[in-house]
């Protein structure tokens, strides 16, 4: 890993990550191409950071009044964040995010939904996907783009496709008036930049799903964005719905990073809006599979998403992650005709735009990734030690 990283247009970027501090713990910290500073003066914790009004007025004070210190080299602390060549002893760069929820909307772009209802068909049988792909798009088409989700058009949609049988609770959340938002992972327990992203070690169609993740405060208030990728096992969910949770919260399935960008007058949710996601996967044995993805084909704004996910109904008194679902569902052959995309352990997948840089993660199992060990009673003692 090295600066590439970072966001390519990072002038004036305000960039929020945490640290691994050897002997200290978790250490909040503002990133700049040269040099990562310590953020410990104005908060303890990424969410009590976010909590505060003006958050990205007083970063920029910190750091030009000389008040957040500098810790060490961004290129080095980068190079070190990668799990498979670390040296324990030096700082290295975890998630963005500690006590915050992590949430995830789900099929929230046409091409998705499409894959989605055709996992569903397909009971999470790879060999039977393209035949079922096929047999639904006959039915009820590939260009859904115009139906907007609630609408009186999409409750029409509706009848019609159940009249033909084609109903289905992925079309429900997909085009019907409610957002899907679950529990992606536990709060702490998301990987960053560097670190192995898990797949179950049963699975054997997955995929990574690359993501932007907002950041929100306990009062529902998105106040930055960063990368995610919500790895997804197509064959769990796809033999029910009721394994979503086998499916998507497993030990390291969740990476979020390299760092959260701060809304200010430099970047704001109208360019979140306007974001394009690229992925690459680079696979042990050559494979190569490359996509994209833009966030202006969502169907349902990243405001109203995370409106959803959070509000009179709901509270996080630590804010939230949300992860804004994806329409890349990748179905490049790897393994033979007829029988789409799955990882193999040592996949690099990386997950990139320039606003907000790049997040590289390496697969494994996630039984064979690092013990998820430090939660938020370790959080609690270090800083009452501190």
């Amino acid at each position: 890993m090295n600066t590439s990283t970072l966001p390519s247009i990072c002038e004036h970027a305000l960039l929020i990550g945490r640290i691994w501090q050897p002997q200290t713990g978790p250490v909040v910290v503002a990133v700049t191409p040269q040099h990562v500073h310590d953020l410990s003066g104005l908060a303890l914790t990424s969410s009590d950071l976010l909590e505060q009004d003006q958050v990205a007025k007083k970063v920029r004070h910190g750091l030009a009044s000389g008040q957040a210190k500098a810790l060490g080299s961004t290129h080095a602390i980068l190079a070190n964040s990668d799990e498979t060549a670390r040296d324990p002893t030096q700082a290295w760069f975890m998630a963005p995010c500690d006590l915050q929820a992590v949430k995830a909307a789900g099929v929230t772009f046409v091409a998705s939904m499409l894959e989605r209802v055709i996992e569903e068909q397909a009971r999470g049988d790879a060999s039977r996907a393209e035949a079922v792909r096929q047999a639904v798009v006959a039915v009820i088409g590939d260009n859904l783009r115009s139906v907007k989700p609630g609408s009186p058009e999409s409750a029409q949609l509706k009848e019609v496709l159940l009249a033909q049988g084609m109903w289905s609770q992925y079309l429900e959340v997909g085009i019907g008036p409610d957002a899907e938002i679950f529990t992606k992972a536990q709060p702490m327990s998301a990987v960053g930049p560097g670190a192995r992203v898990g797949i179950h070690p049963a699975s054997q169609w997955n995929n990574p799903e690359p993501e932007i993740v907002l950041a929100a405060n306990s009062r529902g208030e998105v106040v930055g964005a960063t990368l995610g990728n919500d790895v997804n096992l197509r064959d769990f969910e796809g033999r029910s719905a009721l394994l979503l949770g086998k499916a998507k919260d497993n030990n390291a399935s969740c990476a979020i990073g390299p760092f959260i960008r701060l809304f200010d007058e430099h970047f704001s949710i109208d360019d979140v809006r306007q974001c394009e996601l690229t992925l690459k996967v680079e696979g042990p044995e050559g494979f190569v599979m490359q996509g994209s993805s833009a966030l202006s084909q969502i169907s349902r704004d990243p405001l109203d998403l995370a409106g959803q996910a959070m509000g009179k109904y709901h509270q996080y008194p630590d804010g939230m992650m949300l992860f804004l679902g994806t329409m890349f569902a990748p179905t490049q052959d790897r393994h033979g005709p007829g029988q789409g995309f799955t990882h193999v352990v040592g996949d690099r997948v990386s997950v990139s735009t320039p606003l907000l840089g790049t997040l590289v993660n390496q697969v494994t199992t996630s039984d064979q990734a690092p013990p998820w060990a430090y939660g938020v009673s370790a959080l609690m003692r270090d800083l009452a030690r501190r």
